[in-house]
């Protein structure tokens, strides 16, 4: 399977935005907190997960169950477009509702269901060790300073090299733009920067690259507009306009990216490492290789993907949830995840030599993860990620100086905080 970016779509779902977020009922606000009594209580619990990916995880409840026959656990799939599978965890949490005990959430959508009081607080009895796990996949599934999910699997960027077109690996990008003048038959990187989520996610990179972040640590105040990312942003539209990035990435998704790179027409791609098994089976077999992002400095920020497992806060059996989403991160399930082309939250599985052999991007993955960054954890996400690409895609398409693009960005974040 591919290692698709789960989150491209998930802004269908951005009516639900601040409104939604703050209008919560009174049964709302006694939500968020766990009893001591339905906190160790055990018994049969639901997942609902995407059925894009359910493949991955039935093998790993089969065993549960095969182990646990009076504490089974029952897949519920939900539709394969993240925003309807969002639509349908919120109509059931919003009538509090214990239809699904545990819930496989897209990254950006943590913060959200933290903030609606939806997921029971990992702490006291439900505390889970996330201590060998990848700690930029942790902070995905922080909110406040309390962990509210448990990582699952995850994703991080990867640059891809057609080594025939530049044979040296770059370490910085103006290295990168360097290779790029002794390209002459091809297009020196493609990426994402069509008018989607792909957008987001590169500007961000690009910001977060040259030192930048668009939300301080509080969560809530913007950052997009500080010398770091503004020179980030800079980065982007000037590479975009001197031809360093192609100009057909304007209209790229992920999958014009793969087409692109597969078939030799561009001697560098960003994309996530679904494509590094396509390009085994293309034109550039044998002649590619792959590493982390590069920045201003060195290694670049790569965003996060993947799914984070949280506990309704109306379960019934939260202590055999609590031990579910457990399971799910123990080495052996993680090895299978690995094994499936579903980038593990394990760290140590990234230096399994055995898997190393057979999927040999894994090390520059683990690097690249190392170094990433989740996107803005905060409730207001489709609104924060509305302006970044609003207001880059004017950037790099319609003259907007970087100034003013920054100093919108930075009023639709602040407007849609209030």
């Amino acid at each position: 399977m591919k290692f698709t970016r789960r989150t491209a779509g998930v802004l269908a779902a951005a009516g639900l935005t601040a409104a939604l977020i703050t209008g919560c009922s009174s049964s709302d606000e006694k939500s968020g907190t766990t009893d001591s009594a339905s906190a160790t209580a055990r018994g049969p619990i639901t997942f609902a997960m995407g059925k894009n990916d359910t493949d991955k995880i039935k093998p790993i409840i089969e065993k549960w169950n095969s182990a646990h026959p009076d504490e089974k656990v029952q897949l519920k799939e939900l539709a394969g477009e993240a925003d309807a599978q969002r639509d349908t965890l919120v109509q059931s949490l919003q009538a509090g509702n214990s239809d699904y005990d545990v819930m496989a959430l897209d990254v950006i959508w943590t913060a959200d269901f933290a903030a609606n009081k939806w997921l029971a607080p990992l702490e006291g009895d439900l505390k889970v060790d996330t201590s060998k796990l990848l700690e930029s996949t942790v902070d995905s599934a922080t909110y406040n300073k309390k962990l509210y999910a448990v990582p699952q699997n995850t994703n991080g960027q990867l640059l891809f090299r057609n080594t025939e077109l530049a044979p040296e690996a770059p370490k910085t990008f103006d290295d990168l733009k360097k290779s790029c003048e002794q390209v002459k038959e091809a297009d020196c990187l493609t990426l994402q920067l069509k008018q989607y989520e792909g957008l987001t996610v590169n500007t961000v990179g690009f910001m977060e690259g040259w030192g930048g972040k668009v939300l301080a640590e509080d969560g809530k105040t913007p950052k997009v507009d500080s010398a770091e990312a503004k020179a980030g942003l800079q980065a982007l539209v000037d590479a975009y306009g001197d031809g360093t990035i192609s100009k057909s990435s304007i209209s790229a998704t992920e999958e014009e990216t793969n087409l692109s790179f597969t078939e030799g027409k561009t001697a560098f791609a960003i994309n996530w490492p679904y494509m590094f098994s396509n390009s085994e089976e293309s034109a550039v077999k044998g002649k590619f290789e792959v590493q982390p992002l590069v920045g201003k400095d060195g290694v670049g920020v790569s965003t996060l993907g993947g799914y984070n497992n949280g506990i309704n806060v109306n379960s019934k059996h939260k202590a055999t949830a609590r031990d579910f989403i457990e399971f799910v991160i123990s080495e052996e399930n993680q090895k299978s995840f690995a094994e499936n082309s579903f980038p593990p939250v394990l760290a140590s599985i990234y230096d399994d030599a055995s898997l190393v052999e057979k999927y040999p991007y894994l090390p520059a993955l683990k690097e690249s993860l190392e170094n990433a960054s989740p996107r803005p954890v905060s409730p207001f996400y489709p609104a924060i990620s509305k302006a970044i690409q609003d207001n880059s895609y004017a950037a790099l398409t319609a003259g907007k100086s970087v100034d003013d693009a920054t100093k919108d960005m930075k009023a639709a974040i602040e407007n849609a905080a209030k």
